[in-house]
């Protein structure tokens, strides 16, 4: 038994399919199943019914892999206590971002993050919430970059600021004419929000109260992927949406004359690194929080507004 049959098996529990795992861990096929087959062999179990699509582990096969997670845990966990040691900020992170905050943010931070740092390999995953929650919990991540709180006791949530949201409307003299908005301003069927899947629709909706209300928004039946596309089309549309207030850096002056804040206290988003309970890459994680807050306004960084998971 060694630590790389741990993992191959690991690997399968995770993505169910013996090709795919043999992809993700850089092997043939023929050498992952063989190498999983001399494992069972010499443990004297099935690990997985190879018999059922997608491939399910067997009930003593749980057992097995939920012990070589431990292992492979606490082997990972031995090489971070000497790099802690020695001072260093080495080896691997992945890291998980939602697609409504990586075009912000990632410009702010990571070219001087990776020179400062040169020892670290970044990997960085763009997936909604549910994805990158699942790939936590699974150790395919060691951290993401989410809208929290996300009310996941297996979770731990690190706030990194408090984004707030604005309104862009363009072609719309009647709410360009007010300096501050408030959510009754919003005429929820001109509104364009982000298609399924994404936290902000959810924040957006429950900003303008659409749960309360029985309205017909026919141009929702277009649900846009990213927040350009989704700026695009109401542009062409002439209605509204909502923006991160980070999402400005990409505006150019005309545009911004279509944006208005909400009245105070204004909405936000907090936004979090979050890691699963037992991540050990804490210092890397502590150099990599200390250096997105010193690109952070620092008005972001407190919480004088209200969030928005306290609207009702």
């Amino acid at each position: 038994m060694n630590f790389q049959q741990l993992e191959y098996i690991i690997a399968v529990e995770n993505h169910r399919h013996f090709a795919r795992a043999a992809d993700a861990c850089f092997v043939t096929q023929p050498t992952l199943s063989m190498m999983i087959q001399k494992l069972e062999d010499e443990i004297g179990v099935k690990v997985f019914d190879r018999s059922k699509q997608p491939i399910v582990p067997t009930q003593a096969g749980v057992a097995v892999i939920l012990q070589a997670r431990k292992i492979i845990f606490e082997a990972a966990k031995m090489k971070e206590v000497i790099n802690d040691l020695n001072g260093e900020i080495k080896g691997e992170l992945k890291l998980g971002i939602i697609p409504t905050v990586a075009p912000y943010l990632l410009p702010l931070f990571l070219s001087s993050f990776l020179k400062k740092f040169p020892l670290l390999q970044i990997k960085i995953i763009e997936q909604t919430t549910s994805q990158l929650i699942e790939s936590l919990k699974n150790q395919q991540l060691d951290a993401a970059i989410l809208s929290t709180p996300l009310n996941n006791n297996s979770l731990d949530e690190r706030p990194l600021y408090y984004e707030p949201f604005l309104v862009y409307a363009p072609g719309n003299p009647s709410l360009m004419k007010k300096k501050f908005l408030i959510p009754a301003d919003i005429n929820t069927n001109e509104l364009w929000l982000l298609e399924e899947g994404h936290c902000m629709r959810a924040q957006a909706i429950n900003l303008c109260e659409l749960r309360k209300k029985d309205v017909l928004i026919s141009n929702l039946e277009y649900e846009a992927g990213s927040i350009e596309t989704l700026k695009k089309m109401v542009d062409i549309c002439k209605g509204i949406t909502i923006l991160p207030e980070l999402a400005l850096s990409d505006l150019t002056k005309k545009e911004l004359k279509n944006v208005r804040h909400f009245r105070s206290p204004e909405p936000v988003r907090e936004i979090s690194i979050v890691t699963y309970r037992h991540f050990i890459k804490q210092r890397i994680i502590d150099v990599l929080v200390d250096e997105i807050k010193k690109m952070i306004p620092e008005e972001m960084q407190s919480v004088k507004r209200r969030s928005i998971t306290e609207i009702d």
